[in-house]
């Protein structure tokens, strides 16, 4: 008897298609919990940007409770070509008059002149000192805490520029560089820092056994205080000196940072009396209170177009009817609506320009928040920071959207705990998927051993048929 190949031979059923059309009605719970799991992975992707905007929120609100944020300064002053100026924390609101006598620079000395910068000098050692001068370079005292530094100058070593390579890489505190010009190349020697205690003088022991001639490496030596300048001075060390306000200050650099408590001063050049002023920064405060508005206004409209329904299309957004979503848009809301009696004659976001549209967005900066500003710093810094421990609806704004968001935002808040929810949502249909599609393929197979045996059987029966129907036939003849 022949070997049915494919179901429905030996039936003339299409069995393919009866099996595939059982099949698709047993997998339709499964179609169905995948759009469903679907619409719950849009829900969960919204929360997520949920979160951020939250997350922004909190920032700008924790920006407005920073006492630093309130106490910010800048600095201006009167001639800006002649001194710089910036202020930090701890600047004290007022003016201060600044005199500059002299800028702070550094020693530096030159040789004479040389062919080129492969002309040889001479061998020897070289020592560097580095300390102060004392008047006309009668005396010289070396630096607390600083080394004389002694170079060899050997064979092959003793062209110019070989000699200023092996100064720089001895990490003297001074630095050579090599000046070519009509007259020839010339070494030039500079401290690495300004300042009276950062001068220095050069010693020389030369190969040719006379150590204050023009000759040979004592051409590179420099000590007035022992009568030997071979090397000329082209700039002293000198400290800056200013008054401020008639005092005499002095500094090794043209940087004041410490002479006023939370200026930074930097001198550029001599000038009579300049005034340097510090005032309340209020730029600083504007940008915390816009960046504010920024963000509540992008976390409404986030909440308002995931929760609404368009009733001309027929269509729900993702979150719309979500009872956690429409819960934090109503708390957000009742605080910008509220109030608050701690920021004097400010109690609503209304006084200073900020009242919420019928969107729930909070208006564009304005005159009021200018005049607040100006006039009334104390009460505003309170209308956003204040804390009433009493009644914690009272606290100032910022610190009741602050504590809003945390709590959000916090293991068991609204949005973390709407996640974690959503999420096992998730796992639990994708478990049930997994359990109809084993079902599913059990089904299948199970449908298919019982097509394969009915196909056989229907076969068997067909060919008995044909064969008592030719047995007839012969019968007959």
């Amino acid at each position: 008897m022949a070997t049915i190949s494919s179901l429905g031979l030996g039936s003339g059923l299409d069995v393919e298609s009866i099996i595939t059309k059982l099949v698709s009605l047993d997998q339709q719970p499964i179609a169905n919990i995948n759009k469903k799991t679907a619409g719950l992975k849009t829900q969960l992707s919204t929360y997520g940007q949920i979160q951020s905007a939250l997350s922004t929120l909190r920032d700008t609100s924790a920006k407005l409770t920073n006492p630093d944020t309130w106490a910010g300064t800048k600095a201006s002053v009167s001639d800006a070509t002649a001194i710089s100026v910036t202020a930090s924390g701890g600047a004290a609101l007022g003016s201060v008059s600044i005199q500059v006598d002299t800028l702070a620079q550094a020693q530096s000395l030159a040789s004479g002149s040389f062919t080129s910068s492969t002309a040889t000098v001479g061998q020897g050692t070289l020592t560097i000192e580095l300390g102060t001068w004392g008047a006309n370079g009668s005396s010289f005292t070396s630096k607390s805490g600083s080394t004389p530094v002694t170079i060899t100058i050997g064979p092959g070593q003793d062209q110019l520029g070989q000699v200023r390579d092996q100064i720089n890489a001895a990490n003297t505190g001074v630095i050579a560089s090599i000046v070519t010009d009509a007259s020839g190349s010339r070494l030039t020697l500079t401290s690495r820092n300004s300042g009276e205690s950062n001068a220095f003088r050069v010693t020389v022991n030369d190969s040719d056994g006379n150590a204050g001639d023009a000759s040979g490496l004592s051409q590179l030596a420099y000590d007035p205080s022992n009568s030997v300048s071979q090397m000329s001075l082209t700039l002293p060390a000198v400290n800056a000196r200013a008054k401020l306000n008639g005092l005499d200050i002095s500094s090794e650099t043209n940087s004041l940072n410490s002479a006023i408590d939370g200026l930074n001063i930097l001198l550029l050049k001599t000038t009579p009396p300049v005034t340097i002023s510090v005032s309340q920064d209020a730029d600083a405060i504007k940008k915390a209170v816009s960046d504010f508005t920024t963000a509540y206004n992008a976390l409404n409209q986030l909440l308002r177009s995931q929760t609404k329904y368009d009733s001309a299309t027929k269509t729900a957004a993702p979150l719309q009817g979500d009872s956690s979503a429409v819960s934090l848009t109503a708390r957000l809301r009742g605080i910008a609506g509220g109030g608050t009696s701690l920021g004097g004659s400010l109690s609503r976001l209304a006084d200073i320009g900020l009242a919420p549209g019928a969107d729930g967005n909070l208006a564009a900066l304005g005159t009021k928040l200018d005049k607040a500003l100006t006039n009334n710093l104390a009460d505003l810094k309170s209308f956003f920071m204040g804390v009433d421990s009493a009644d914690a609806s009272n606290s100032g704004f910022a610190t009741r959207f602050r504590t809003l968001v945390d709590q959000a935002l916090s293991v068991d808040g609204t949005v973390t705990s709407r996640q974690k929810g959503i999420q096992a949502q998730i796992d639990s249909n994708g478990k049930r998927v997994d359990q109809l599609t084993d079902r599913s393929a059990a089904n299948e197979a199970r449908l298919r051993a019982q097509y394969s045996a009915l196909d056989t059987k229907m076969g068997q029966l067909n060919s008995l048929s044909n064969y008592m129907s030719q047995q007839i036939a012969q019968f007959n003849k």
